[in-house]
């Protein structure tokens, strides 16, 4: 069912259950007042009669018949019977001729009971009343039609329903009108996100700057473009980039192979041919598994598998680390502000991941360093676990800080050292994924990776 049919309904709804309770409740307190009413003037003229009935010596029943007579203002077929203490019919009256009313004992004994007990028969509105001043007791039973009184309670239902409907109709087509006025921005952003594609993400929802929730609703639609945007461009580049790299030993391989085979040679030749194509392979397979890396690392934690890890026996593991990638690269470790509790080096991660991302910064921190030496330095903050590598080199002009984590980034005065650019951000990526982060601080007498990462027991 559309949105707009069910806020109509719903809003219907609230209407109908409103108009529901106001009406009812006229009509209820209405018909209270016009029996309450009714009941008072026929309590009135039973307690007139009575009187008159305990005045023997001033007035006769043909008296009174002829009082009562005249009495038919709003009391329409008037019916006065009197009984006294034994039951017995003591007077009657009724303004259409035999028009009696048959009392039960039970009526008379209520009203005995009670002074006053209200009934219906026949149609009519009747009250009984007993009455004893004069030591003679007699009990009155008086009926009537109230015409005015209902005939005006038939008008009131009548206007009611005629409200009610009315009130109903106008509701349904007022709230369908505001239903339409009130969805119709959220319309206008679908038809807007619909004519985005992926050849024109630079479109944008247009928005009238408004304190509502259409307008958060399309200023969060237009960041969540301008990421999804950022993340086409960086997928784009990723891969031209990506592809550039592998294409530069392929193309060698492909060169080196087509020379050799263009005459005839010596083994040697052969054999350094051979081992040029080695190394362009070596280099292949490198590129190839940091690009997997890479993959895994963007990937979603839930793919990841996580155990307990010691974050201290990876970074234990890096000079031995260094030493095997290059004889001059030399990585000391700072142990005076390592935690003396064991639970403030847990990490909840996963440890190929974590020794490859602290191995690439420490790796990266060797190949620029001045004399190829960095410092490691392990310590606690809070609820977290830092590890600062810290390099000699001749540091990151600020404005390069941002740009150090793009995938195959490579400083224009860096290019003749070995890589690919992607050390970097696969730690960053790394680190990101263990819900820690990358903090740079550099001079021009060294720089500072923090690697911070969250204890094993604030990371679930």
């Amino acid at each position: 069912m559309p949105v707009k049919l069910r806020i109509t309904l719903f809003f219907t709804l609230i209407v109908f259950l409103i108009l529901s309770i106001v009406c009812i409740s006229i009509y209820y307190i209405s018909y209270e007042n016009r029996e309450r009413n009714f009941r008072t003037r026929l309590t009135n003229r039973a307690v007139t009669t009575a009187r008159l009935l305990s005045q023997t010596d001033i007035f006769n029943q043909a008296l009174l018949q002829k009082i009562d007579a005249s009495t038919t203002v709003a009391m329409l077929d008037k019916t006065m019977q009197a009984y006294d203490s034994n039951g017995v019919l003591i007077y009657s009256y009724s303004d259409k001729t035999n028009d009696t009313i048959s009392v039960s004992q039970k009526i008379l004994d209520e009203t005995r009971k009670k002074n006053n007990y209200f009934f219906t028969i026949n149609k009519k509105d009747g009250i009984g009343y007993y009455f004893s001043d004069n030591g003679n007791p007699v009990t009155i039973i008086t009926a009537a039609y109230d015409p005015e009184g209902r005939k005006n309670l038939q008008q009131l239902s009548f206007v009611l329903w005629l409200c009610f409907l009315t009130g109903i109709i106008i509701t349904v087509g007022v709230g369908y009108f505001f239903s339409q006025r009130l969805l119709a921005p959220v319309r206008k952003i679908a038809d807007d996100v619909n004519a985005i594609t992926a050849q024109s993400l630079a479109k944008r929802i247009k928005y009238e700057k408004r304190k509502d929730e259409w307008t958060y609703l399309a200023q969060t639609l237009n960041i969540l473009l301008n990421r999804l945007e950022e993340s086409f461009d960086t997928q784009g580049r990723f891969i031209a980039n990506a592809s550039h790299e592998l294409s530069t030993p392929l193309t060698s391989i492909f060169s080196q192979l087509e020379v050799s085979l263009q005459k005839d040679r010596d083994a040697a030749a052969y054999r350094a041919v051979m081992q040029s194509v080695l190394e362009d392979v070596h280099q292949l397979i490198r590129l190839t598994q940091t690009l997997l890396q890479f993959a895994q690392a963007s990937g979603r934690p839930g793919g990841v598998e996580l155990q307990l890890i010691r974050i201290d026996e990876i970074v234990m593991r890096m000079p031995h680390e260094m030493t095997k990638l290059d004889k001059r690269y030399q990585a000391r470790i700072n142990f005076n502000n390592l935690p003396v509790e064991e639970d403030k080096l847990l990490v909840l991660g996963n440890e190929d991941l974590l020794s490859s991302a602290i191995k690439n910064i420490v790796h990266n921190a060797c190949k620029y360093s001045a004399d190829h030496a960095v410092l490691l330095e392990l310590s606690a903050i809070q609820n977290a676990v830092c590890i600062a590598v810290t390099d000699k080199g001749p540091g990151i002009p600020h404005e390069k800080l941002q740009l150090i984590f793009e995938p195959f980034y490579r400083a224009d005065q860096h290019h003749r050292e070995p890589g690919f650019g992607l050390g970097l951000p696969l730690a960053s990526k790394i680190i990101k994924l263990h819900k820690g982060e990358i903090k740079v601080t550099t001079s021009t007498q060294g720089t500072t990776f923090t690697i911070i990462l969250p204890i094993a027991m604030f990371n679930s």
